[in-house]
């Protein structure tokens, strides 16, 4: 019984993890198409000789930036520092230490 309970509580983290990704993949795409939409926008409305490199059109940009890149790491950060299998050997660890202490 043990191994179907741990395919199956692998199938369920990693079917939560490609949620997280498409998830980050879908707010990505969002922040690209909506700031270039702003971009568009923005030059259609710039006077004759006037720069586009002004601040003003580069908040969104920039403030919805930190919020995807925070976005990212919190996806991707995890598994670049522990590695793939990390949270699978804590799990594992975790319940050999419940398993055992259940016998004390």
């Amino acid at each position: 019984m043990e191994p179907n309970y741990f395919e199956k509580e692998r199938y369920d983290r990693a079917k939560k993890r490609v949620k997280r990704i498409s998830g980050f993949y879908s707010h990505l795409l969002v922040y690209l198409v909506i700031n270039l939409m702003l971009v568009i926008i923005n030059i259609q409305q710039l006077d004759t000789g006037e720069s586009y490199f002004q601040w003003q059109n580069f908040t969104t940009l920039f403030f919805w930036g930190i919020g995807l890149l925070a976005h990212g790491l919190s996806v991707f950060m995890p598994y670049i520092i522990w590695g793939k299998n990390w949270e699978e050997r804590k799990i594992k660890e975790l319940m050999e230490k419940e398993r055992n202490s259940k016998w004390e």
